[in-house]
């Protein structure tokens, strides 16, 4: 198993770490963009492709940086391109569980909260937002440790 190996245990604590700030960066555009714009409000699946892709950027940055500094036999270009790849496949799992778990959780919670609160909406939107975050970040760590950063001994 690969959470045996001490080295491998820190890398994927490290890449945890920088899921969590690309967690706070996929919720807080998400948030901003369903609260402040009616489109995406109304289209939160949208809103929620953006702000994956833009916390795609900073875990790029990041496990370069932090999680696999060591590797370096491939070129940034081709490392990023392997990246965004992993990160589409795990785009393309995440959206239509997002929207399944949306519209569920919409018609669940619906009439359980006053009016004048926060809405079910709203709930609905961060559940699944988290659900599909944490879903996705286990593709994201295989995917990525076996094809992007293959180059890193364990």
């Amino acid at each position: 198993m690969i959470l045996t190996n001490t080295r491998e245990r820190t890398r994927f604590i490290r890449f945890a770490i920088v899921g969590a700030v690309g967690a706070v960066i996929d919720f807080g555009v998400f948030n901003f963009l369903t609260h402040s714009f009616p489109y995406f409000r109304d289209n939160a699946v949208f809103a929620q492709a953006i702000s994956f892709t833009l916390a795609v950027f900073s875990n790029f940055t990041w496990n370069r940086l932090w999680t696999y500094p060591d590797s370096r036999s491939k070129s940034l270009i081709r490392q990023w391109t392997q990246f965004v790849i992993v990160s589409v496949i795990g785009l393309t799992i995440r959206t239509p569980i997002f929207l399944w778990l949306e519209g569920f959780l919409i018609r669940l919670i619906s009439g359980w909260f006053p009016k004048d609160t926060v809405t079910p909406v709203v709930i609905a939107h961060n559940i699944a937002l988290a659900v599909v975050i944490g879903t996705v970040m286990i593709w994201n760590f295989i995917a990525n440790r076996y094809w992007t950063y293959n180059d890193v001994n364990a």
